[in-house]
């Protein structure tokens, strides 16, 4: 890792260096190899930073990485026989923040970051796969988007790395000027503004001023790509040097679709209109939302560079991720796991989704958290929602879920509520019929990937 010695860590996070009495010197000067918090993920020659948990204190593995050849550790307290170099800090997750900020600096890497309330990580995995037709490519794996999954995300980047594409998701003010000082992108993309974290950012209009953060330490001679059929988005002027670029269906977009062809769980069909060039691409991944982040995808890679045909099939071979409108075609039914997170925005979009499915469509959602005032309306327009659009069954389970269930039978749909989820997996049996396809879906406290796999099973 480029300048990461012990040395420059420990000015970089302020912290106080430690070496061992029998040492030789030699580890003042040696490059770390990678930095993590997990200690069974470290190597010889790493950095483990020693972070509190909920549950678990990583101070007591310090001695197991010190075993594993660890150069060192980043610690709030050590014992005075330490058997490994150590940088003594006041908290380490602040240390982790700024070893990471420190790195990025380092590093001649272009840096795409990635936010919005719905869309991020799939959008990440369309730009990302796009990019990688021509460069060698990091992504943020899984969710790791916050303020401890971001600053792992850049210290995961080696020298082979020529872009880092990287998700940043945040709940509170704040949050994004403290990812974009650690992410510093090249190239910033906002997929929209929705209703997701009300509760700490108020309204929508909060929302926007958060998630613009992003702009405070990106490069000035980069580029920003925004939803340009967002209400808000499109309202953002010249950020830097370069004027914003749009994506979006409407035709007034620098970047926009046309000819869409929704093919509803197999995907969809499109021609990408971008730099004076249009071309034809076929969508994997179901649901017209995918058409946004593909155009977003092809925005992004033609500003880098990449040709029509680059674009064309990067986005061909984008592939799914559990949890995220992944269809699966199971014995008995197909199931739609989008049981990641939820919030209104995305739950229209997969009600959607599976109002175009053949045969009986059941909808099996859970509570949206972190709505703030109005959540109890918000989960009953859900529930509305799904009856406008004809789904045959919903079945709600949580405490705010009743709002669904109660607007939705008052239409007249078959509808089931449960006030624990274990209760209405028990029922599921007799609920369900084969053909059926199911959606599933709620926010991620909700641990709606155990009915995915009770499902599965």
């Amino acid at each position: 890792m480029k300048n990461m010695t012990l040395k420059n860590i420990a000015k970089a996070c302020g912290g106080v260096l430690h070496l061992p009495k029998r040492g030789d010197g030699k580890e003042n000067f040696q490059e770390a190899s990678c930095v993590v918090i997990d200690s069974r993920k470290i190597v010889p020659g790493g950095i483990f930073i020693a972070t509190k948990g909920e549950k678990v204190d990583g101070h007591r593995f310090i001695g197991q990485v010190a075993e594993k050849g660890a150069l060192g550790v980043v610690c709030e307290r050590a014992e005075k026989e330490c058997p490994v170099p150590y940088i003594l800090v006041e908290d380490s997750l602040k240390a982790l923040k700024d070893i990471a900020e420190f790195y990025r600096k380092e590093l001649s890497v272009k840096v795409v970051g990635i936010t919005g309330s719905v869309g991020k990580t799939t959008t990440k995995e369309f730009i990302a796969s796009v990019l990688s037709t021509r460069y060698r490519v990091l992504k943020t794996l899984g969710n790791f988007n916050n303020e401890i999954g971001l600053p792992l995300t850049v210290l995961s980047i080696r020298k082979e790395h020529e872009i880092a594409v990287l998700e940043m998701g945040i709940s509170d003010f704040g949050e994004m000027r403290r990812l974009s000082r650690i992410a510093r992108p090249d190239i910033c993309v906002l997929t929209n503004i929705g209703q997701s974290h009300l509760e700490k950012l108020g309204s929508r209009e909060g929302i926007f001023k958060a998630k613009s953060e992003i702009f405070d330490y990106m490069n000035p001679e980069g580029y920003v790509f925004v939803n340009g059929d967002d209400d808000i988005l499109c309202r953002i002027k010249q950020r830097g040097n370069h004027a914003p670029i749009h994506f979006g269906l409407k035709p007034e977009n620098e970047i926009f679709a046309s000819d869409v062809l929704d093919e509803g769980l197999c995907g969809s069909k499109a021609v990408i209109h971008a730099n004076l060039k249009a071309f034809s691409v076929d969508i994997p991944l179901p649901g017209m939302h995918m058409v946004l982040n593909a155009l977003a995808a092809a925005g992004v890679g033609m500003q880098l560079g990449l040709t029509a045909e680059d674009v064309k099939n990067g986005i061909a071979n984008v592939e799914t991720i559990r949890g995220r409108s992944n269809v699966l075609s199971l014995p008995d039914y197909t199931l739609v796991d989008d049981c990641y997170n939820a919030n209104p925005g995305s739950m229209r979009a997969a009600i959607d989704l599976l109002a175009m499915a053949p045969g009986r469509k059941v909808a099996i959602l859970g509570d949206m958290f972190e709505l703030g005032e109005g959540q109890e309306q918000l989960h009953g327009d859900v529930g509305a929602y799904a009856a406008k659009k004809k789904i045959d069954v919903l079945i709600c389970t949580g405490r705010l879920s009743g709002y669904m269930y109660e607007q939705a039978a008052h239409m007249g749909e078959e509808t089931y509520y449960f006030a624990e989820r274990e209760e209405m997996m028990k029922e599921l049996p007799k609920l369900l019929k084969k053909g059926d396809t199911i959606l599933v879906k709620a926010s991620h406290g909700m641990e709606f990937e155990k009915v995915v796999e009770f499902l599965t099973r």
